[in-house]
């Protein structure tokens, strides 16, 4: 069984590589494969994103897709609002906290199904903008805390309906992993929800997928990674939701 998960920890690191949105499928995998409390599921999947974010960092940076003055504003609100999510986590039910993590996975899965459309938005240091991409991390940030999803699945979505390129929102959403994991993770770590043993195996596992994943992205349709993986969020999400709305 351990195999197997570690086997699924390659596939999301690489899906992270590739398409931003595989860090979802951690927590289902940690819960159904280990036997985890869906409590340590997600604080343990929320740890190990602390890791994959530093080496998509670095992947991005090397090929200067990263802009820092849209960055910058983003991490702060993810840095100040995931130790709050976290908190929240800590004293909301179980059957609460599947029922989000469920519709977040589907809404994943239905905007991975859209086309890609460039961005229209750009840096423009207004206040308000700074003030607007603040609030997009501490919206992440918070939801990062709460569910255990990384900031990709969150952030990409949300900054590409609001009209940045999708590229600028892959690569922000790489940089904010760093930022809400390690906020998110420091009162899951307080509240004993972060298995270090496990995370330990599963991290290095999803280094290796992501490290793939960028090579993959290369040679492979991106498209139709985006549709294999969106058919799994929708699939999986819709599972999640059905068993947490018969635990009410």
């Amino acid at each position: 069984m351990f195999v197997l998960l570690l086997a699924v920890a390659v596939v999301v690191g690489a899906l992270i590589g590739t398409v931003g949105v595989g860090g979802i499928l951690l927590i289902p995998a940690l819960s159904g494969i280990v036997g985890m409390s869906t409590h340590t599921a997600m604080g343990t999947s929320l740890f190990s994103f602390l890791f994959t974010g530093l080496l998509g960092t670095w992947l991005y940076q090397r090929h200067g897709s990263i802009d820092w003055r849209i960055t910058i504003p983003v991490c702060i609100g993810g840095l100040l609002a995931g130790y709050p999510g976290s908190l929240v986590n800590a004293h909301a039910p179980a059957h609460v906290l599947n029922l989000a993590l469920g519709l977040i996975i589907i809404f994943a899965g239905v905007y991975a199904l859209r086309p890609a459309r460039g961005g229209t938005r750009v840096y423009e240091g207004t206040a308000s903008q700074k003030l607007g991409l603040v609030l997009i991390g501490a919206v992440v940030g918070f939801g990062s805390g709460l569910t255990g999803v990384g900031g990709p699945v969150l952030s990409v979505p949300l900054m590409v309906v609001l009209g940045f390129a999708p590229l600028t929102a892959i690569a922000t959403s790489q940089v904010i992993q760093i930022t809400a994991a390690a906020s998110g993770s420091v009162g899951n770590i307080m509240h004993g929800f972060v298995d270090l043993s496990t995370a330990v195996w599963v991290t290095a596992a999803e280094l290796v997928g992501v490290v793939c994943g960028a090579r993959l992205a290369h040679t492979v349709s991106g498209g139709a990674l985006k549709k294999m993986v969106s058919v799994v969020c929708i699939l999986l999400g819709a599972y999640i939701v059905i068993r947490a709305l018969g635990q009410f």
